[in-house]
């Protein structure tokens, strides 16, 4: 079911898998700005929950008209589907930057989780933020040809500067770059084409300027973290687990940052143990750090 939900400068396209009785799932798609694809992992968890999947503000569906990307309209665009839906407690899940809004949002709002899972999750705002955008340049540096790496740093210029085509060109390659080596039916599974450089540059500012998330000893709910055992971030990662040191950490083999394309059945497996979901996609058993 497709709605568009108001929230003070932006109107969140917004669809809804309904399960009655089941708790709800809401989904957090990565970027910022981009567009991501998140349909096979709605689709596994609609069957046992109530999915709930927005486009995030300024990005595809939901126009952002001030132009505010602060994370705190972030933090309020989740309260509001929250209260439209009269939600009192949720579930969330998060991909890469969605991993990181989860985290913001978390800090403020714990009360109102029921757990988190965070699949490759950004590693934290400020410096920390600054750090992983090293490491992921680095990814694509080993993965690119010559030519490959100096066209996506001039194309990151140029989004910068504000080419909604450069971004597309950028996010081309750098889908490409994730699935290389691993059989994946659509190497490019973001809406590419639907790039916007606006949400992309303030929101990335905002990430930058924003307080270090504070640590979580005791949260009061279950927290899952999972990367490929060759994802685009590296130490950073270190940042996620000083935050939750209860959390369970697991690595999913044979995947990078798109696990559900790259190794789908030990992905759904982790999802499966984290929403204690009892009939998971057979696999072999994912390799588990804590």
């Amino acid at each position: 079911m497709e709605r568009l939900i108001g929230n003070k400068d932006t109107r969140l396209y917004t669809v809804t898998y309904p399960n009655s009785g089941k708790d709800t799932i809401i989904m957090l798609h990565g970027g910022p700005g981009v567009p991501d694809g998140l349909d096979p992992v709605i689709s596994y968890l609609h069957r046992h929950f109530q999915v709930i999947s927005f486009h995030q503000r300024g990005t595809l569906n939901s126009p952002c008209y001030s132009g505010n990307y602060s994370l705190e309209r972030y933090i309020s665009d989740i309260d509001q589907l929250a209260t439209y839906f009269e939600l009192p407690k949720f579930h969330l899940f998060g991909h890469s930057w969605g991993g990181l809004y989860a985290q913001i949002y978390a800090e403020q709002s714990m009360d109102r989780l029921q757990s988190m899972f965070l699949c490759s999750p950004g590693s934290g705002t400020g410096k920390q933020w600054r750090e992983m955008g090293m490491e992921v340049a680095k990814y694509n540096k080993d993965k690119s040809t010559k030519q490959e790496w100096f066209s996506m740093l001039r194309h990151a210029m140029q989004g910068f500067l504000g080419s909604d085509k450069a971004y597309e060109k950028l996010f081309t390659q750098f889908c490409l770059n994730c699935n290389k080596g691993y059989l994946v039916d659509d190497p490019i599974p973001v809406q590419v084409d639907h790039i916007v450089a606006q949400p992309i540059n303030r929101t990335n500012w905002a990430i930058l300027l924003y307080h270090q998330l504070e640590k979580m000893t005791n949260p009061g709910f279950k927290v899952t973290v999972s990367y490929g055992d060759n994802d685009i971030f590296g130490d950073s990662t270190r940042y996620v687990k000083d935050r939750y040191p209860t959390a369970e950490f697991i690595t999913i083999p044979g995947s990078s940052h798109f696990p559900w394309l790259q190794n789908e059945a030990a992905f759904y497996n982790a999802l499966s143990a984290h929403y204690g979901i009892t009939n998971p996609v057979p696999s072999e058993p994912s390799h588990r750090t804590f």
